[in-house]
Parts: structure tokens; C-alpha cells; sequence
């Protein structure tokens, strides 16, 4: 059982900068990979960025060179660092926690943080 939490979202100016976090419970966290996804209303949601458990780092283009995902084992957390922001950014961002077992795939997902840069 994994439980994800998500916080810093808010109001930002075009090329200012917000670091989301995502605090998880209730599993080791060092095993899986860790992702962010982002969805604007009445869009698909898309996925941002994905950290794997070695630290291996994966981003969409439109973000790459902007956005900097990151973790820390011991405080069971993921960071989405986002500088540069545009108003094309604007989503509710989502945690994300995938594993692949022998027995199964493991998926969860926090409840969003909305990021709004105004134009």
C-alpha cells in the first residue's frame, strides 16, 4: 500500500520557477520509479518526467533544459523542479509510483497540485 502526497503548486509569472514535492508512505520507495504527469482541463494527461529507482532521468521534450525531477530515499520524496515557466505549463501535476513484479504491476497516484502561470 503506497499513499503519495503532493504540495508547492500555485501562482506563477511567465520564467518564474516552483519545486513540486511528492511525499510517499507505506513502501520502500528506493524500488520504484518515480514520475510526474500534468493535465490541463478537458486534456489527456501526459507524462513530464520519470526518475528510475538507479537515478536515471527521463523528460518530455517540451521541458527538457526547464524542468529537473529528482529524489531523496531516506525522506521518501520526489521533486519536480520547474524553472521557466510558460503559460503552456499550466496543468494539475500529478505524482506518480510504477513497479514491475514477479507477482504484478504496482501503480499509484497522488491527488494533484495545480500550477497555474498567468500570461
Amino acid at each position: 500500500q503506497v499513499q503519495l502526497v503532493e504540495s508547492g503548486g500555485g501562482l506563477v509569472q511567465p520564467g518564474g520557477s516552483l519545486r513540486l514535492s511528492c511525499v510517499t508512505s507505506g513502501s520502500i520507495f528506493s524500488m520504484y520509479t518515480m514520475a510526474w504527469y500534468r493535465q490541463a482541463p478537458g486534456k489527456q494527461r501526459d507524462l513530464v518526467a520519470t526518475i528510475t529507482s538507479g537515478g536515471r532521468t527521463n523528460y518530455v521534450d517540451s521541458v527538457k533544459g526547464r524542468f529537473i525531477i529528482s529524489k531523496d530515499n531516506a525522506k521518501n520524496t520526489a521533486y519536480l523542479q520547474m524553472n521557466s515557466l510558460k503559460a503552456e505549463d499550466t496543468a494539475v501535476y500529478y505524482c506518480n509510483a510504477h513497479r514491475v513484479l514477479i507477482t504484478g504491476v504496482n501503480d499509484y497516484w497522488g491527488q494533484g497540485t495545480q500550477v497555474t502561470v498567468s500570461s
